[in-house]
Formats: C-alpha cells, sequence, structure tokens
C-alpha cells in the first residue's frame, strides 16, 4: 500500500488558502490550523467524533472552511507498508462517510504519516499532571498541530528546490 502526498500548496491563483490538520480517534478528532502563508500549524480545538453523526461533523468542518479560508486537510495516517491497521481503517471511512456527505464538494485533502505524535505529546505534557479528560483533548489537538507541521514543513521545503 503507498500513499501519495499531494502538494495542497500548489494553486494557480495568486491566494491560497490555510490548512487544516486532523488528528482523527475514535473519540475525538483533533484540529490546527496553519497560518495565512501555510508556514506554522496551530492546535484549534477537537471534535467529538463518536457521538456526533457524519453529518454533523461536516456542517461543522464546512464552517471552519469558510471561516478560515481552508483550502485544505491535512489527515495523519500511520502509514504501515505491511498491513492495514485498524486506525488506518478507521480514518479512511470515516474520510469516506464525510465526502459521501456533499457537503465538503472542492476541499482537497492528503495523508500525512501521524506515527508517534500523539506519543511525543503524550510523553510532553505527562509531567503536568493532568486530568485523563483534559489530556486527552490537549493530545489531539497538539498531534494534529505535529501532523500539519510536519506537512507543511515538508512541502514548504519541497518547493525550495
Amino acid at each position: 500500500m503507498s500513499y501519495v502526498i499531494q502538494d495542497l500548496l500548489k494553486t494557480d491563483g495568486l491566494e491560497r488558502g490555510r490548512l487544516l490538520g486532523l488528528d482523527v480517534g475514535t473519540k475525538y478528532i483533533g484540529l490546527a490550523v496553519s497560518d495565512l502563508n501555510n508556514k506554522i500549524a496551530s492546535p484549534l480545538s477537537i471534535f467529538c467524533s463518536c457521538k456526533e453523526k457524519v453529518e454533523l461533523i461536516a456542517d461543522r468542518f464546512k464552517c471552519l472552511i469558510s471561516e478560515l479560508s481552508l483550502e485544505g486537510f491535512v489527515v495523519g495516517l500511520t502509514f504501515d507498508r505491511q498491513k492495514s491497521t485498524n486506525d488506518s481503517v478507521l480514518v479512511k471511512l470515516f474520510l469516506d462517510e464525510l465526502s459521501n456527505t456533499n457537503k465538503l464538494t472542492g476541499i482537497k485533502y492528503t495523508y500525512w504519516d501521524e506515527r508517534f505524535t500523539s506519543r511525543n505529546v503524550e510523553m510532553l505534557i505527562k509531567p503536568l499532571n493532568l486530568h485523563p479528560v483534559h489530556s486527552k483533548t490537549i493530545v489531539d489537538k497538539f498531534a494534529a498541530a505535529g501532523i500539519l507541521q510536519e506537512y507543511l514543513d515538508y512541502v514548504n521545503k519541497e518547493q525550495k528546490k
């Protein structure tokens, strides 16, 4: 299984939109947004994914697209060439369901390898001894920021070549 990394920053027009990083989990979807120059990712918020219908999530994404002038999504996915992981299947099913709502037509997305992003954030905040729920929400949105930042660094470096 191979994944093509799309350069979401290539554009024909003079203006390009921001990108939204997604860390999709069973309970929460961590969100991060790029700055206007698509150089820096910042944690944004989380969506609860287990209790909400995909239609409602699509509506919330549609609002974010409008509010933040988003052009595309960078979706965290565990790249494992040996087998398809349960997490990868979950992410792909979620994106298929989101796409099937037809509410996000025109929005582009690509995958970015998310291995260790959550683990890295967990290790950073462990000394804070936060409540588990609070800790989880921080991990999810900062993991999304890590996914998006790695993507931005890669694409911006490639554009300079």
